[in-house]
């Protein structure tokens, strides 16, 4: 194991941690989920009560089929090959354990998930670990799941902090992005229950909402609880990095909106994204693929729960500034990225839309070559 250095989304890896799907076997549905996902979730779909307690009615849960999770874990698998074939060392998370029970706190109960998309709950900034507070309860304790491999960079000289955990009762969520996004299939969320935990809201934040640039770091806002996180991180890396705040670019994640492939080059769901980057990211080149084709993604059935817009597919993972991994099924991302003088390492990846999350989710980049240099200077 190498010593933590990541500043950065395109310089040559050395280094990654690749998630885990072991024993996923179903979806939480409480608040906190349907918040997170609200964008993909239809009328029908939304679940109430949204606190669970205990002695309380536990939340609904949306079960996956086997088949889905043996088909994610292979494809997983697919990924760490490939990476090791190009010369990444690869280092993973602990897996779930078939009995792990829930989970409780003061203010609610929620079953566990495996560490899959494990770039949510963690940002490397540099030679620092920074666990952030995440958003969804079943995910809570899922950095757990990366003890052994934070402590080992810590032993070879890394930072490692945590942010502030968070209630996480229905009132430390602000649904204002959420309800102004409601309308057509979504609706709005104005019954939160109470608890004698109430604090109002808290930090709620991944390092997916995160782009990050050097000595540069983009940051979504889109609700009251990514802003005090992003308040804290300002404080936390002052002097070290500058961190420019982009507002409702999306719900929260950015990496199916915009990814940086090289110094001066973004990939972007469209045009428009450009309109919303700080001003010195707009001169920078931006690659507009083709919109994804339906025969990109498997056929479900109307009870599995799809989780992702189609546009998931943009979530791909850099492995040098020339080199790119990215979905077997998307022809048209990949011809467009060759276009561009990208070399593109195809991988295959099935149940995306069911899981939340592609290349750049399930990989946390943790060596890479690059330093703190200025390209927003």
């Amino acid at each position: 194991m190498a010593s933590l250095n990541s500043f950065d989304e395109w310089s040559p890896l050395r280094e990654v941690i690749v998630g885990s799907a072991l024993n996923y076997s179903s979806h939480e549905r409480e608040l906190s989920f349907d918040l997170f996902f609200h964008e993909n979730l239809t009328r029908s779909e939304w679940y109430y009560p949204r606190l669970s307690v205990p002695g309380e009615t536990e939340s609904a849960r949306s079960p996956i089929k086997q088949r889905y999770v043996d088909e994610l874990n292979e494809d997983i698998e697919g990924i760490v090959e490939t990476l090791r074939s190009l010369s990444v060392s690869v280092l993973r998370p602990m897996d779930l354990s078939a009995d792990t029970p829930h989970v409780r706190t003061p203010a609610w109960s929620a079953a566990v998930v495996p560490p899959l998309n494990i770039r949510d709950n963690t940002l490397i900034a540099g030679d620092e670990i920074i666990e952030t507070p995440p958003m969804i309860r079943s995910r809570y304790f899922e950095t757990q799941f990366l003890r052994a491999v934070f402590a080992d960079y810590f032993t070879k000289g890394a930072r490692w902090t945590v942010m502030p955990r968070p209630m996480m009762t229905d009132a430390s969520f602000d649904p204002s992005y959420a309800n102004s996004t409601a309308g057509g299939p979504t609706e709005l969320i104005n019954d939160p229950q109470p608890s004698p935990y109430d604090v109002g809201f808290e930090m709620m934040f991944d390092g997916a909402q995160c782009l990050r640039l050097g000595r540069d770091i983009v940051a979504n806002v889109s609700t009251a609880n990514h802003a005090l996180a992003v308040d804290w991180l300002e404080r936390h890396l002052e002097g070290r990095f500058r961190i420019h705040r982009v507002h409702r670019l999306s719900d929260s994640h950015i990496d199916s909106m915009v990814l940086a492939l090289r110094p001066g080059t973004l990939l972007v769901r469209s045009p428009a994204v450009m309109e919303r980057m700080p001003a010195p990211l707009r001169s920078w080149e931006a690659i507009v693929p083709p919109a994804p084709e339906t025969n990109n993604f498997p056929l479900y059935d109307d009870e599995d729960l799809i989780l992702t817009s189609p546009f998931i597919d943009l979530n791909v993972f850099s492995v040098s500034p020339d080199t790119v991994l990215v979905n077997d099924a998307c022809p048209e991302l990949m011809r467009t990225l060759e276009k561009h003088g990208f070399t593109v390492v195809p991988v295959r990846h099935r149940h995306r839309r069911l899981f939340g999350g592609g290349f750049h989710c399930f990989t946390l980049d943790t060596v890479r070559d690059g330093g703190p240099d200025d390209y927003l200077g």
